[in-house]
């Protein structure tokens, strides 16, 4: 079965399945914690009630018990979100990166130090438990008048290898009579292809495509065969269907983007610009000496037209990516021209491409 895999003809500009998409359930999982900064140089949330209550918690771990309405105006800390990713097939031990921002009104996050703070999931159990010094890029600096110089956003950091797992997440991957594996763009030509691809690799028909995303793969029993298995799939090369037609256009700063299927069926355009100018000249007109009169103001507006005057393109059948900017730069076209002149070609049925105006 190894030698079938490697003698398979590798197809022009063919990408590995791994490439194209992923298994299902094999997925990261956020994590999210409510956790408290300590260490700052007064840059803290100072009198944040959640501050406040989080660094209640905080001290009562230790017998430590703050009187009621006590305000410990917490200048050196901080109120904190802590955010990480827990990878698919992580165990308990492994460490994680994780992300910490200011939730209050903390400066600066600069020099401080995340306490023990549970990381939980979706279903609002614990996975992970999250510690350490932060790194942070930012730097902020204010002065008694008001004025404050921020480089970068010293509000959030990191903390390298900050957290670490305590529960793994069951995929279910070693059990489930089929496996699926999902395109990251819908396909049905692709689809077909990686369901192709495996079948040929293995000599059978145990892959078929259920829609344009979805291929469902029949595995035996048993997470050693099924691991094996899913590593041969990744390293399948295919060649994938090529792009729909498309124009992307961004009206706000002209940009305009067509990928090399877009054709263009006969057509002529003709382009060009009416520029009218209209100048005010206003003159003051004095009265005759011992006439009585009053210093009277006179418009005088001149109008001016000018019209550039544009060749008219005739854009042959089947005209490509290269003959369409070829022909655009020949008639001055900026790019909010071009956005009109793609948006007409639509309109006249003269180009076959989904426009997308962003």
């Amino acid at each position: 079965m190894f030698v079938s895999l490697f003698l398979i003809t590798t197809p022009a500009q063919a990408e590995r399945v791994k490439d194209l998409g992923t298994f299902q359930g094999i997925r990261p999982n956020q994590l999210t914690g409510y956790g408290i900064v300590v260490g700052l140089a007064g840059t803290g949330d100072d009198s944040l009630q959640y501050a406040t209550e989080g660094m209640k918690g905080v001290v009562s771990r230790f017998g430590l018990t703050l009187p009621q309405g006590m305000n410990p105006a917490l200048k050196n800390a901080a109120a904190v979100l802590v955010t990480a990713d827990l990878p698919a097939f992580a165990k308990p031990g492994q460490r994680l990166d994780v992300t910490v921002s200011a939730l209050g009104k903390a400066k600066s996050l600069r020099g401080g130090t995340l306490i023990m703070t549970p990381l939980r999931g979706a279903d609002n159990e614990i996975y992970a438990m999250s510690q350490g010094n932060l790194a942070v890029g930012g730097l902020g600096v204010s002065g008694a008048d008001g004025s404050q110089v921020s480089v970068n956003i010293p509000s959030a950091g990191r903390i390298p290898g900050g957290a670490t797992v305590e529960r793994a997440v069951a995929t279910g991957f070693d059990t489930a009579p089929t496996l699926t594996f999902n395109l990251a763009e819908a396909d049905l030509t692709t689809a077909l292809r990686v369901a192709d691809g495996i079948n040929r690799a293995f000599g059978d028909r145990r892959a078929r495509a259920m829609d344009a995303v979805s291929v469902a793969i029949d595995a035996i029993p048993g997470a050693e065969d099924r691991i094996l298995m899913m590593g041969m799939i990744e390293n399948i090369e295919i060649s994938p269907a090529d792009a729909a037609a498309k124009v992307i256009v961004n009206a706000r700063t002209g940009t305009v983007v067509i990928n090399g299927a877009v054709r263009i069926h006969p057509a002529a355009v003709a382009h060009g610009k009416l520029t009218v100018n209209v100048n005010e000249a206003p003159r003051i007109v004095q009265p005759a000496p011992f006439s009585r009169g009053e210093t009277a103001v006179e418009q005088q507006s001149a109008i001016s037209i000018d019209e550039e005057k544009k060749p008219m393109v005739n854009f042959k059948g089947g005209a490509s990516l290269a003959d369409i900017v070829k022909a655009v730069n020949a008639i001055g076209a900026s790019p909010a021209d071009m956005v009109a002149i793609l948006e007409a070609l639509k309109q006249a049925g003269a180009m076959k491409a989904e426009l997308v105006v962003l």
